[in-house]
């Protein structure tokens, strides 16, 4: 948690800048909620090395230098953050500490050096500019630029907290592909969190009401289906809280929050703090949300149902609770209700905090509210005698479309296709823990052991109905060991699903699954 300048004042950063920034996250309250870590991004330095090879601060934005700084910053109880890059130079075109274009060393365990030296308790390093020599992979060359800053770090002699840039620069599109997915897997090793994908929309200064909006669902878009990926000390970082910035209303704003806490994403502020609205600040530091995009059991919100006007988000917490989110996607107030066995409890009651207002009541059917245009209801639900809850939502492939039992038909060997997300009961599955999934209470089943056989539903209690979800996205069938698989590589409506001979980061074969 904490602010960085980027998505506010791009490279229009000073000294000045900065420290009053910090000053407003100490003054307004939100570093006592947890927003301590202030971050420098790009353009802080001079234009070239000194003669030794070390970074040096732009002496006209920064006439303090680094060091005073981070002793500034940590005299107010606050953490260093700096910026740096993977490749020959940043984004902006200032020194990298990645190869040079055409090969050579590295700055990396220099720049670590000073990073240590002046107190950086934070680094985040960017993707631009990475040389790839001759018969490396792209995605080589940023392996071995993000596990060589990695050892630099923790040779530094300093703990620093690692974010990583490294996979936005393989994404396409919201659902992903090989490279993205192969990436995703191993930032996790050399860093705490990563930016996954695009970067936030910045505040244009010249039209400072511009909508923003679509660039929070955007993020929040690819983001909410890579939950498999985040635990305890890794993060998907969908990049910077604007909330109160200008471009969103205030339930925009709102909304920002909560899906960032529903998907335990980090909580990096990036506006002119002195000047937010007592509504953001409300938002911003909401106890309860913040409590919830902290909750130390580090799990991913999963999309129990999505239908192009709402999604219903649930997450499962370190003390037996869930939480719930429900957000308007369209331009009108929708009411709405989300009955508890959607998000996996059954036959009992909760108590259902509204995380907004704090007010609590006791239900035994259903959520309800009335939620405004692009806003978000969120509960923390505390149930009252009910059995562990049963993982329930749906199950997203391809193109962000879903596992959908053909025509709602409970005949043994109906299809089970890819369609559209609808919300309909017919995408609502089960994972069970006798490795079955299920929906309209019958059962995922492979038709056949062979590479090919069609997966369709039926009674269960039959052959070919245990699954098992793998940390790379993969559902592998327990008895022929191949993968739930979109037939082709399709993501058109109504393309079957088969089993199939498990790959590599296939965007066919990855699956986002219920929690």
């Amino acid at each position: 948690m904490g602010w960085n300048d980027w998505a506010h004042y791009q490279c229009d950063i000073t000294e000045q800048t900065v420290t009053g920034n910090a000053d407003a996250l100490v003054s307004s309250g939100l570093a006592a909620k947890g927003y301590t870590t202030v971050t420098v991004d790009d353009c802080w330095m001079a234009g070239s090395r000194d003669s030794a090879g070390n970074l040096v601060a732009d002496p006209v934005k920064f006439p303090h230098g680094m060091a005073w700084l981070g002793s500034y910053l940590h005299g107010k109880g606050l953490k260093f953050g700096i910026y740096e890059d993977a490749g020959s130079s940043t984004c902006g075109g200032y020194p990298g500490s990645g190869q040079p274009q055409g090969g050579g060393g590295d700055h990396f365990a220099k720049d670590a050096a000073s990073f240590a030296a002046w107190g950086v308790d934070y680094l985040k390093l960017d993707g631009c500019n990475v040389w790839t020599a001759a018969g490396q992979s792209q995605e080589q060359a940023y392996r071995q630029a993000y596990d060589a800053q990695a050892a630099a770090l923790r040779a530094s002699g300093r703990a620093i907290t690692f974010s990583e840039s490294a996979p936005a620069y393989f994404q396409s599109g919201e659902w992903g592909n090989p490279s993205w997915f192969s990436v995703l897997g191993w930032v996790g090793q050399d860093g705490q969190l990563w930016r996954e994908g695009y970067d936030i929309a910045t505040y244009n200064a010249s039209a400072p009401n511009a909508s923003r909006w679509g660039s929070v669902l955007s993020n929040y878009g690819y983001n909410r289906w890579i939950g498999r990926y985040a635990k305890p000390g890794n993060w998907n970082d969908p990049d910077f809280l604007i909330a109160g910035d200008g471009g969103l209303s205030d339930d925009e704003s709102r909304s920002q929050v909560a899906l960032w806490s529903m998907m335990a994403a980090p909580l990096i502020l990036s506006s002119d703090v002195a000047h937010l609205s007592s509504a953001a600040l409300s938002a911003l530091g909401d106890t309860d949300l913040v409590a919830l995009d902290q909750d130390s059991a580090g799990r991913q919100a999963a999309v129990v149902s999505s239908n192009g006007s709402t999604d219903v988000l649930t997450r499962p917490l370190a003390n037996g609770d869930r939480a719930v989110a429900v957000l308007n996607r369209t331009a009108g107030a929708r009411s709405i209700s989300t009955a508890l066995s959607a998000v996996g409890l059954t036959g009992c009651t909760v108590n259902a905090k509204d995380l907004w207002t704090g007010a609590s009541s006791s239900t035994s059917t259903a959520l309800t509210a009335t939620v405004p245009a692009h806003g978000t209801a969120v509960w923390r639900l505390t149930p009252q005698g009910c059995a562990a809850a049963v993982p329930t939502g749906q199950l997203t492939g391809n193109g962000a479309k879903c596992a959908d039992d053909s025509n709602s038909s409970t005949t043994d060997g109906n299809p089970v296709i890819l369609y559209g997300c609808t919300g309909n009961a017919n995408q609502r599955w089960t994972t069970n823990s006798d490795g079955t999934i299920r929906t309209l209470g019958k059962c995922l089943t492979e038709s056949g052991t062979s590479a090919g056989s069609w997966v369709v539903l039926a009674g269960c209690g039959g052959a070919g109905q245990q699954w098992t979800a793998r940390a790379d996205g993969t559902v592998a069938n327990t008895a022929s060991g191949l993968c739930l698989d979109v037939y082709g590589g399709g993501s058109a409506d109504g393309t079957r699903l088969d089993a199939w001979t498990c790959g590599a980061g296939q965007a066919n074969q990855a699956w986002s699954l219920p929690l």
